[in-house]
């Protein structure tokens, strides 16, 4: 009897164990699902916030939002807090959604969900409020800046939080500015600086400056500057045509670059004034000559000026006889006649700016002259050459040893005719005598 109620002790024990258990196990699950649930939020000033707060499992327990002062804003559906701008998005059992229009930089911190059970549970979400940088101004730059001058250019954006990035562009290259950030209140203020050594070449370049920042991604904001550089003119003279010949068009083209522009040039020819011919005319910056002649020859200088300074450029004008033309020949040629070499480098050579003072025209007309000159003297050196080679071998093939009539008797003959009735009769006593004949 003890055994079976011993039994049925156990069993009962073992079964209030197990009720237990899962009464824990449901209580845990029930805890559990009635955490707040929410998560941070990120928006441009001036925006618009949505924050929203879920339960997962809700026994009809209000939810709560509050701001970061720990002022409520909406209890349920009811509204706490008198703010326009505050308004009710969604409001159940297991949501809470609330909207926040014209966000500020103030309104950014930390808001607080509360679900209403026991013990009070809580969860904060981060609302962040990016600050937007004001368009960027661009300040140090003269109008007009002069050649060789130094100037910095300085480029300030306000109000950007965090702390926006700024970009210099030389047209549409980038170039590289000096960065300095400070910070006020919750936002930041930048500059940035641009080096400048101005020269001619700046004269009209568009400097820009470009604020980069996560408030602006799809619309940057930039400001540009043109640079307008004064500089002192330089001038070149262009001509129509390389080699001048009498009766042709020249014309001659003063090109100068300068700002304020030199306008208008002034044309000379060797130091004075140009002649009063109908030929050459005069218009803007082109001297034009309609019939080259002789007469035209000489230095024709062209002067620009403005307030900064004054340039030149001469040309040197050599007017070169006009080329003479044969009848045609009624027969066609057999062979084709090919160019005169020495006719085409006599025209390369012929520039009066590679020439110089010198009479270039002598090459062309004479230089036919020249060459059968030239090849008339190389045939007498030859010919010389080829005599003198022949006579030498002709001498030296005849060259030998002769014995005088005097040297065959000279030994024992007191006077010459002695010698030379001694020769003939004793040839064997005689010395020889040799002499040679070049």
């Amino acid at each position: 009897m003890n055994l079976k109620s011993n039994l049925i002790f156990t069993l009962y024990t073992i079964y209030g164990i197990l009720l237990k258990v899962m009464a824990s196990k449901g209580k845990v699950r029930g805890i559990s699902g009635q955490y707040p649930l929410v998560q941070n939020v990120t928006v441009t000033e001036g925006g618009m916030a949505n924050l929203t707060c879920r339960v997962e499992y809700n026994d009809n327990t209000s939810l709560q939002w509050s701001n970061p002062a720990q002022q409520t804003l909406f209890f349920g559906d009811k509204k706490a807090l008198r703010d326009n701008r505050i308004e009710l998005v969604r409001a159940t059992s297991s949501e809470l959604t609330i909207s926040i229009s014209d966000v500020t930089l103030g309104d950014e911190g930390l808001y607080t969900c509360s679900l209403f059970t026991m013990p009070v549970r809580t969860a904060k979400a981060y609302l962040t409020v990016l600050g937007v940088p004001e368009k960027p101004e661009i300040n140090g730059l003269t109008k007009p800046a002069m050649e060789g001058d130094h100037i910095t250019l300085t480029c300030i954006t306000q109000g950007s939080k965090p702390a926006a990035d700024l970009r210099w562009f030389r047209n549409e290259k980038e170039v590289k500015g000096a960065k300095e950030v400070n910070a006020s209140g919750k936002t930041f203020t930048v500059r940035s600086s641009l080096q400048l050594h101005v020269d001619r070449n700046d004269d009209g370049v568009a400097y820009t400056c470009r604020v980069d920042h996560v408030a602006l991604a799809q619309a940057p904001q930039q400001a540009t500057e043109v640079l307008e550089v004064h500089y002192a003119p330089r001038v070149e003279i262009i001509k129509s045509t390389t080699v001048p010949q009498e009766g042709q068009y020249l014309k001659l083209e003063c090109f100068s670059r300068g700002n304020p522009s030199p306008d208008p040039v002034m044309w000379t020819k060797d130091g004075g004034d140009l002649p009063d011919l109908d030929r050459i005319i005069v218009q803007g910056r082109e001297l034009a000559f309609t019939s080259l002649n002789k007469t035209d020859n000489g230095t024709y200088r062209c002067e620009a000026s403005n307030h900064l300074g004054t340039s030149s450029a001469e040309y040197v004008l050599y007017v070169y006889d006009a080329p003479t033309t044969l009848p045609p020949s009624t027969t066609p040629p057999l062979h084709p006649i090919p160019p005169d070499p020495t006719v085409q480098l006599s025209t390369h050579a012929s520039d009066p700016t590679v020439t110089g003072s010198r009479d270039p025209n002598a090459l062309g007309q004479h230089g036919t002259d020249h060459a059968l000159i030239g090849g008339v003297v190389a045939v007498v050196v030859f010919v010389t050459l080829c005599l003198i080679i022949v006579l030498g071998r002709y001498l030296a093939r005849h060259k030998g040893t002769y014995l005088t009539n005097e040297a065959k008797g000279a030994d024992d003959a007191p006077d010459a005719d002695t010698a030379i009735i001694n020769a003939e009769g004793n040839h064997a006593h005689a010395e020889e005598k040799k002499e040679y004949f070049i």
